[in-house]
């Protein structure tokens, strides 16, 4: 008989949904995360992330379907130290160290990380005897992260990790989120910034109006909204033929420039060299922002 404790899915929705009131947040959503995979969660604010978060985390309960993680129900596995989580919430603690504070978060777990390892992983040995209270915000957020790494757990589920943050703590903290992820545990994060998730994560899924818009790498997803960007100046020429194009799908104008999204880039600019439209042409791949706009505002579904 296999061995569901070692066979499941890191995270398993089925159908999962959550009404508040007569207002369906989230709307019957299937997800399955594999062990060791690192998965972007991306929404327009209210789409349903954070609530798919308190969901998986079980600080909400489902109205419909269910939740489990690692083959349990959520609030069994965080009993048994599987799950760490870093939430948008929090306040600094007051006339502790960074090394006192996580020293006492890893007692709570029954196979915490040694401490210096926690320290290390994420970017903390240098700040290890500091006040937590004096830390910056990017200095903070890495003991937020490294709280919930402090119990060795196999998921950690991060929402909006880089919120406020600089460009320079950003990536200090996702330097410490990767060196995690690549001891072969499994990483949930919620992210605004397009970029991070086309960076840091081996799939992503798109949460819009509370369902699962699209699921899959973040190439798979930028090839759903056409290929690429075809751009150039209009010079005053008439801009009515140009959704006929060859390879067209959608037709933009700003100002006295025009922007083409094309699944036939090579003929879509071959058409415009032979009207003489290839002032200052652009030829660029669709990029995540592309895709994720067109999949929140028009409703598309991957």
């Amino acid at each position: 008989m296999t061995n569901t404790a070692t066979t499941a899915p890191a995270v398993h929705l089925a159908g999962a949904a959550k009404d508040y009131g007569p207002v369906r947040a989230v709307a019957g959503i299937d997800l399955a995360i594999d062990r060791g995979e690192s998965v972007a969660l991306l929404g327009r604010n209210g789409a349903g992330k954070s609530t798919t978060i308190g969901l998986i985390l079980g600080l909400l309960e489902p109205t419909g379907g269910t939740v489990k993680l690692f083959g349990e129900p959520p609030a069994s596995a965080v009993r048994a130290g599987r799950v760490g989580a870093m939430l948008q919430e929090g306040r600094p603690l007051t006339r502790v160290t960074v090394r006192e504070v996580v020293t006492f978060v890893g007692r709570r777990y029954p196979k915490p990380l040694p401490v210096a390892e926690v320290l290390e992983l994420a970017g903390l040995t240098d700040l290890a005897d500091e006040r937590v209270d004096r830390l910056s915000g990017g200095q903070a957020q890495r003991v937020r992260f490294a709280l919930a790494m402090a119990g060795e757990p196999e998921l950690i589920v991060l929402d909006e990790p880089t919120a406020a943050l600089d460009v320079d703590s950003r990536r200090a903290f996702w330097r410490a989120m990767r060196a995690y992820a690549e001891r072969g545990n499994t990483v949930l994060f919620s992210t605004h910034y397009l970029e991070e998730a086309d960076e840091n994560a081996d799939r992503i899924v798109v949460i819009d109006r509370g369902r699962k818009a699209a699921d899959g790498t973040a190439e798979d997803i930028k090839r759903t909204v056409g290929g690429s960007l075809v751009a150039f100046d209009l010079a005053g020429a008439p801009t009515e033929s140009l959704s006929r194009l060859p390879g067209v799908s959608s037709l933009e104008i700003r100002g006295d420039r025009a922007l083409l999204r094309s699944s036939d880039s090579d003929a879509t600019v071959l058409a415009l060299a032979g009207q003489g439209l290839i002032r200052n042409l652009e030829v660029a791949p669709a990029s995540l922002e592309d895709a994720f706009v067109t999949l929140t505002h028009e409703g598309t579904t991957v």
